[in-house]
């Protein structure tokens, strides 16, 4: 068995396990197993094990990597979990199925302009600022309410929210606001939970966990 099933494994049994003891009656989150920067050698036996849902930072890096195998496999699913820029909005509907990171208007009025050239529907999720950090992407959390109304009059398909949490604080206090944002606006997904992180954002109802190195293993550094 490769060791990336293996680890695929390990992490759905702690999942399991934990959702037991705790008595957590919620679905079982969807696995992002999150495979920038790796190649085909890497994925192909997850694949093969029947896993689903793969993550993917890079437009360009995706268009090479996926389309070809996708073309064969239509039961994958891809997951732009980067930042999307505009430029790249028509490469990128047709080739992601999910895209985690809407967070500005423009951003909005592109891809409602591309979906409706390309007769598209991609599910979508407004990634949240919920450290309110001046350094990374995202709606506020004060502005969420009228971004997510912009994107109803589009007609967009928003089914969720995504956070990255503060790195230097507690993530279960971005969790537990997620939570509470998912509820009080009625949203059907949550995406929050990454390798570090991922089995305290059960604690909170995610319904999508962006895991990485606990599958593929580190990435290698840049020189």
């Amino acid at each position: 068995m490769h060791k990336t099933v293996q680890n695929l494994i390990n992490i759905q049994n702690l999942i399991k396990s934990k959702q037991s003891v705790s008595k957590n009656d919620s679905k079982i989150p969807k696995i992002i197993a999150v495979s920038k920067t790796f190649t085909l050698n890497y994925i192909l036996p997850l694949i093969e094990h029947g896993h689903i849902d793969y993550g993917e930072n890079k437009v360009q890096e995706a268009v090479e990597k996926w389309s070809e195998i996708k073309s064969k496999k239509k039961n994958l699913k891809l997951h732009l979990i980067g930042k999307l820029q505009t430029n790249k909005v028509k490469i990128a509907l047709k080739l992601f199925d999910f895209i985690h990171s809407l967070d500005n208007e423009k951003l909005a009025r592109k891809i409602c302009d591309e979906q409706k050239k390309q007769k598209l529907e991609t599910k979508l999720f407004i990634q949240v600022n919920i450290g309110n950090e001046s350094q990374k992407n995202g709606i506020h959390v004060n502005k969420l309410g009228e971004f997510y109304n912009y994107c109803k009059e589009l007609n967009l398909n928003v089914v969720g929210i995504m956070c990255i949490p503060p790195i230097d604080k507690d993530p279960e206090i971005s969790f537990l606001r997620m939570n509470y944002l998912k509820k009080k606006m009625n949203f059907k997904e949550l995406s929050m939970g990454m390798s570090s992180d991922y089995l305290k954002a059960l604690d909170f109802n995610s319904t999508y966990l962006r895991i990485g190195s606990q599958i593929f293993g580190e990435r290698e550094k840049k020189l």
